[in-house]
């Protein structure tokens, strides 16, 4: 007898699946930060943070923005084991240059900086609502050499970013209170008594980066 044969159906590609490009597509502009368990963090190896905004924010580097988030800053620089010794603000994100005795240290100590920043930020801008777009990026710095290159970046950031600062200093950051620059303004011993910011207590951010000289104002 003649065996018939089965028909087959065409079936649509399938999505989704463990395979290369499956799953739900990002939609973010910039690459979110992972939301995995943060890294191990040595006491004795500081931190580079950066806090990014959401977008339609006005800008923080101005008179009034800037007064209000060196002020949040400020007031939860030294806390809960986390230490802010330099900053900068630019446009729609902040640089940090951090301490901390662990990374839960410093996840604590950031939370309540994020919130004092927020408030003071939404309370000038009369808006309410999320300040920050993402989590907060951290990078651990474990050489001199890897410090004094992102002491560059943070000090000097405005000026990545094509900006021309009259004398090399930004005075949205906390570049006139810092003590290695190559030239030294005359002033610059009465404007360290007036600094808000702890100093720094690591070896690699006191004394460590300096071997590889002392950093020359763009």
């Amino acid at each position: 007898m003649r065996r018939e044969r089965q028909a087959s159906l065409p079936f649509p590609e399938p999505r989704g699946g463990r395979r290369r490009g499956a799953g739900r597509k990002r939609v973010a502009v910039r690459p979110r930060v992972a939301h995995c368990a943060r890294e191990k963090l040595k006491h004795r190896h500081p931190v580079h943070v950066t806090l990014r905004m959401r977008s339609g924010l006005p800008t923080l580097r101005q008179g009034p923005a800037h007064r209000a988030l060196l002020n949040a800053i400020a007031a939860g620089s030294d806390r809960h084991g986390l230490r802010i010794v330099h900053y900068s603000a630019q446009s729609n994100h902040v640089h940090l240059v951090c301490e901390a005795a662990d990374e839960r240290a410093l996840a604590r100590g950031l939370k309540g900086v994020c919130v004092r920043i927020a408030r003071a930020s939404n309370r000038l801008w009369r808006r309410k609502g999320s300040l920050f777009d993402d989590r907060y990026h951290s990078r651990a710095l474990c050489s001199p050499r890897e410090v004094k290159n992102a002491l560059s970046y943070v000090l000097q950031n405005a000026q990545h970013h094509g900006l021309c600062i009259d004398g090399g200093i930004d005075p949205f950051s906390s570049g006139s209170w810092f003590d290695g620059w190559k030239r030294k303004s005359p002033t610059f011993e009465l404007v360290m008594r007036c600094c808000p910011l702890p100093r720094a207590r690591t070896w690699l951010l006191t004394l460590g980066w300096t071997h590889h000289g002392e950093l020359e104002p763009i």
